[in-house]
């Protein structure tokens, strides 16, 4: 029997929410010179400096990319979940208002809703297949 998924899936919302808002702060102090693109991919070469990282017991960072549009992508791995008999709809309906929220009053990612840029969270199973993906960008700043 499998636990309920509720608890899990929030903490790692929490804890992908904070973990992108400590890396942009740092890129930002670093690098705000540069321009939107150029910021972007010097992000993701730092974070990809340290991953793959454990985040917490169920997700693993994978790594980052600066992706066309202004989009700043995390790839996590939830290292004990199976994509067959889960259901990730479910799933991304609980994490999505939760990263949303987060994304959308943190003050330290204030500097990024700023710069109109769009944080992409990819998740994947721990045999590498697709789960889905969550974007919270500018339209939803607001």
């Amino acid at each position: 029997m499998e636990k309920s998924p509720k608890p899990n899936i929030t903490t790692i919302a929490a804890y992908a929410v904070a973990f992108a808002a400590t890396f942009f702060l740092i890129q930002y102090f670093f690098f705000q010179e540069h321009s939107e693109e150029d910021y972007l991919q010097r992000a993701a070469t730092e974070v990809n400096k340290s991953c793959p990282m454990m985040v917490d017991q169920e997700t693993r960072l994978d790594g980052a990319e600066a992706l066309p549009g202004n989009v700043f992508q995390y790839n996590y791995t939830l290292i004990n979940m199976v994509a067959e008999g889960v259901n990730i709809e479910g799933i991304k309906e609980i994490l999505e208002p939760q990263i949303t929220r987060q994304v959308v009053k943190n003050e330290q990612l204030q500097v990024f809703r700023d710069r109109e840029v769009t944080m992409a969270y990819r998740y994947h199973d721990r045999n590498g297949a697709f789960l889905f993906d969550i974007q919270v960008g500018p339209d939803k700043y607001q």
